[in-house]
């Protein structure tokens, strides 16, 4: 009979995992008794890390092509229910007919989704950078402010929250607003976050670097605040303050998929599954978590992966791979990504490199800039390839920073 190694999920980790997972299989010449199966609405790996920006083309890559040179089967749909005790999974396919699928070993790699914190207003009037439909959704918005009155609340925008994508947001949009409302409009551009300062969590010399760049950029900051409500046209802080605003962009941080609850397992605060070495959900057989949905160590000296792709890229590869090494029984990898870089887009200013988990600045403004646009236009696409091309580079060992 058959086994079946099943993905649920095609972004940067899902998509490698399945990739790796076959290399394992041809490589033991099993491609006839072992099957790879990926899940997910499209056939698309959704480039997430660049939805902040204004032109959204080419965000969401179709990997049809490679799926289908390595010999991965994919199919259109959504897993729904998790049933581990039985090893099978309720799919639910894109013509929302239902399905039951059996596996052998299962691999989460749905991912994270934006947290929303319980805000009067934040559900009606918040936009988001999230999805691609949610990052359409924002320009569609931001392009219909020129059909309306000239009036503070149209020429300011308000991003709430601090971490990277915020950040990245807020650098972007003073010059992204004057795109579209004049050159000569009176922009205003707020990053508000209940951190004591903006970045502070990269340390002093990363967050200054920040803090520099968003005051050229023309950011306005204000930190140690909480948002107390959103209306259709103001929000209002902690601290009394209410500005005029259209457009208030969330970037609170995300939460992992929901499915995860469905697995057996301690978790951490973003609601990811605490891992072994290997990936395994220690407490669900034959299960393995990836990508946004696991919380792993990277490292024997007590750091764990963070919800960027940078992760997950390695995750995917490594789960992938040990999925398929246990059911030909050979030895597993042990998952280990001690290089950790943080690359900051800063709009117009530049971008920021660091290097290490302390965050050594390494590379600021056009330097940082080149790096940046290296990054999200090569390192992070999923490469089209031929099969044994694709299987060079899907090793659990891969390098994913060098």
């Amino acid at each position: 009979m058959t086994q079946k190694i099943v993905i649920a999920g095609s972004g940067f980790s899902g998509f490698w995992a399945a990739i790796s997972a076959m290399r394992v299989i041809a490589l033991a010449k099993k491609e006839h008794e072992i099957k790879v199966i990926l899940i997910s609405p499209k056939p698309n790996v959704t480039i997430r890390p660049r939805l902040y920006e204004a032109k959204l083309e080419n965000m969401s890559p179709n990997i049809s092509k490679q799926l289908e040179a390595v010999g991965v089967e994919y199919i259109a749909g959504k897993v729904k229910q998790i049933h581990s005790e039985n090893h099978t999974l309720a799919v639910e396919l894109v013509d929302n007919s239902q399905i039951q699928l059996a596996y052998d070993k299962f691999i989460l790699a749905t991912g994270s989704q934006l947290l929303t914190p319980p805000v009067t207003g934040f559900a009606e009037y918040g936009f988001n950078v999230d999805t691609l439909e949610s990052a359409q959704q924002l320009e569609t918005h931001l392009q219909s402010l020129k059909n309306k009155p000239e009036t503070k609340a149209r020429n300011t925008a308000v991003v709430v929250g601090g971490g990277l994508t915020g950040i990245e947001s807020a650098a972007e949009m003073p010059d992204r607003l004057k795109a579209i409302l004049g050159e000569n409009t009176n922009i205003r551009v707020f990053i508000v976050d209940t951190a004591p300062s903006i970045a502070a969590g990269m340390g002093e010399a990363a967050s200054q670097v920040v803090q520099q760049a968003l005051k050229e950029c023309g950011v306005e900051t204000r930190a140690s605040l909480r948002v107390e409500r959103l209306e259709r046209d103001s929000i209002t802080l902690s601290n009394g303050e209410c500005i005029p605003t259209d457009t208030v962009i969330l970037a609170t941080g995300v939460k992992a998929h929901p499915l995860t609850e469905q697995i057996k397992g301690n978790r951490d605060i973003s609601g990811r599954i605490i891992s072994d070495d290997y990936l395994h959900a220690p407490e669900t057989p034959d299960v393995f978590v990836t990508g946004d949905t696991v919380k792993a160590a990277t490292d024997d000296l007590g750091n764990y992966n963070l919800m960027t792709c940078q992760h997950a890229l390695s995750l995917g590869r490594v789960a992938g791979y040990n999925a398929a090494a246990e059911l030909i029984d050979i030895p597993l990898h042990a998952y280990r990504q001690p290089k950790y870089v943080t690359c900051l887009d800063l709009g117009p200013w530049g971008a920021l490199y660091t290097e290490g988990w302390d965050r050594q600045v390494h590379f600021t403004q056009a330097e940082g800039k080149k790096i940046k646009q290296e990054i999200n236009t090569q390192w992070i696409y999923p490469p089209e390839l031929n099969r044994e091309e694709l299987f060079s580079i899907a090793k659990p060992d891969h390098v994913i920073v060098p």
